[in-house]
């Protein structure tokens, strides 16, 4: 039906006919001559129709936006004064000489100029995708994709597809449950990753392996979560964690300067002690350069308890922050806020010190200083707080004093929005490999994977593992860039020993072990070779790559924050007939 796209026109073709298809972006009638900006996926191109032709004027003339139209048409240059430099078509038109609507469009329900919700643009995703951002996103994703694929099956990897109705693993997030008709009270879950598979196919002797795959978690959502996504699955035999890293990084430097003609440099490694520490965050932004300094030592001895329970207590912790150039910036209705925002990860307050001279301060310890909280803290102290953080006049000091989890978190979102708010950011893109992760954590009295409890310990027999996992490091590794974990994976466990042992620490008796994964277990005592792996979320690393901040906007229909489609408003009602197919009944709204 076409003879090229719209946006391949050029100089090239001009004095050739070619015959286009596509969409009315715009329309300009100007009496006798009639323009239009006709689009496809490959961008505009101006057609002119004038009073020579006047059926086909007559026809132009009832172009709406958004009819889709097949065209014939002369390629002409366009006058000197009316070449478009901002166009890829712009030194060109084309003399319309036949037109034909292939189809009318209704008047739009989304506004042309953009003003538009976000449950608006996911209703009528099939029109938002229209639009040149979007179309250009969904291409630039299908190219990463190839340069992905290219990439791994060069280095020997083998594309392998894996169930998508299997049985429920513990891997953090609950189970989206699909019933059974065959085996009535019975259900699949939809997979949270390939990760059982991805193993066995290792056991099977595939040695590399990868998948472009679609996971599944129903939890809670936010913008760069989705209940279902994307990922890039790896998996190899006979590689270190090292090796494995050393691979992905390539793919990922490669793919930043090709498709970015980004230079990301070696990227450093970091223990996940010290990016708690500095950063309050397993995956630090380290555009941003501010972080928290540890002050329990300076402050444990101080009559305020507030500073000096915490200080003393081991399971406590007392930090800072300093933030250059601040107290200026900082209201008292500012710091307010900033103490209510800290309060959402479980923070009771937010002392803060202002610098406002620093030469009098650490003479005097008191001189130069503004702060509610100084007559708590003794001359030597200030003195110490103002050293250990390098303050300077002009700075304020927020402090965050808790237990470890409660500073760490409250502080560490702190720190990020003040770097946004005060526009501190310096750099483009920052990446890193966080590693050397705890293999437990214990909440609640229970122990829980950090990662999943396929995960195996650096240097650990079994039962040095079970007789201190909460000192345990997992051989596993982050990837993250500008503050967004883009992946993450880990050396498994491939000795039925270490898996039992890892199952027991966990609570998961033998019964319940060989319950869910005895297939595993099995599995495992057949010769299963070293194998290790990694995943990077593709919606993720999209969406850093084209400068969004949703996932939902490098996706072609995404569902909303309340895991709805608007588009074809699922999830819907099952009727009676076959919910007494699967043998499942439904509980109402007022019962429930």
């Amino acid at each position: 039906m076409r003879s090229l796209y719209c946006g391949e026109v050029n100089e090239s073709h001009i004095g050739q006919e070619v015959t286009l298809c596509g969409w009315v972006n715009r329309r300009r009638d100007l009496g006798a001559v009639i323009f239009l900006d006709l689009r496809d996926r490959e961008g505009l191109v101006q057609v002119v129709y004038d009073p020579d032709l006047p059926e086909v004027l007559a026809t132009a003339n009832t172009l709406r936006n958004e009819f889709c139209v097949q065209l014939k048409g002369k390629v002409r240059a366009r006058p000197e004064g009316q070449i478009n430099k901002d166009m890829k078509t712009g030194a060109i038109e084309v003399l319309g000489l036949e037109l034909t609507i292939l189809n009318k469009s209704a008047p739009l329900p989304l506004d042309s100029n953009q003003v538009n919700s976000e449950e608006q643009r996911l209703k009528y995703r099939y029109l938002d995708l229209r639009r040149a951002e979007m179309t250009e996103r969904l291409r630039f994703r299908a190219k990463v994709t190839s340069k992905v694929r290219s990439s791994l099956e060069s280095q020997g990897f083998l594309d392998i597809e894996t169930p998508i109705l299997t049985a429920a693993t513990p891997e953090g997030a609950r189970d989206y449950l699909v019933p059974s008709r065959t085996h009535k009270g019975k259900f699949f879950a939809l997979p949270q990753s390939p990760q059982l598979f991805k193993q066995l196919l290792m056991m099977s002797g595939m040695e590399r392996y990868y998948q472009i795959v679609k996971c599944f978690r129903d939890e809670d959502l936010r913008a760069d979560r989705q209940p279902e996504f994307t990922q890039i699955d790896i998996e190899t035999s006979f590689m270190s964690s090292d090796k494995v890293m050393e691979v992905t990084e390539t793919m990922i430097r490669e793919l930043f300067k090709e498709m970015l003609d980004v230079d990301l440099g070696d990227f450093p490694r970091m223990p996940f002690s010290e990016a708690m520490a500095r950063f309050g965050s397993d995956k630090p932004d380290l555009r941003n350069p501010l972080e928290l300094v540890d002050v329990a030592d300076i402050l444990k001895d101080v009559e305020f308890k507030v500073f000096s329970g915490p200080a003393n207590d081991e399971k406590g912790r007392v930090a800072v922050i300093c933030v250059p150039d601040g107290a200026a910036k900082f209201s008292r209705k500012g710091i307010d806020d900033l103490t209510k925002f800290v309060g959402i990860y479980g923070a009771k307050g937010m002392p803060w010190m202002k610098v406002n001279d620093i030469d009098a301060a650490l003479s005097t310890g008191v001189d130069g200083l503004q702060s509610p909280i100084l007559k708590f803290l003794s001359a030597d102290a200030a003195k110490a707080l103002l050293e250990r953080t390098n303050a300077k006049t002009g700075d304020i000091i927020f402090f965050g004093s808790d237990t470890y989890n409660v500073v760490t978190e409250s502080l560490g979102a702190l720190r990020l929005k003040i770097g946004e708010d005060l526009d501190l950011l310096e750099g483009e893109w920052k990446p890193l490999w966080v590693v050397d992760f705890p293999m437990f954590e214990e909440i609640d009295g229970r122990m829980h994977a950090l990662h999943h409890p396929f995960t195996a310990p650096t240097g650990l027999t079994p039962e040095e593992l079970e007789a201190n996992p909460l000192g345990a490091l997992s051989d596993a590794y982050d990837m993250v860039l500008n503050g967004c974990e883009l992946g993450g994976g880990s050396v498994r466990i491939h000795k039925q020993d270490m898996q039992s042992a890892a199952f027991r620490i966990l609570g998961i008796d033998e019964e319940e072990a060989q319950e869910k994964f005895g297939f595993l277990l099995e599995a495992l005592q057949y010769g299963a070779p070293p194998h290790v792996g990694l995943a990077f979320g593709l919606d993720r690393l999209v969406m850093l790559m084209t400068g969004t901040t949703s996932i939902r906007e490098v996706m072609a229909f995404p569902k909303t924050t309340t895991a709805a489609c608007p588009l074809t408003n699922a999830p819907g009602n099952a009727n009676p007939a076959q919910l007494a197919e699967l043998g499942v009944a439904t509980i109402s709204e007022d019962k429930e």
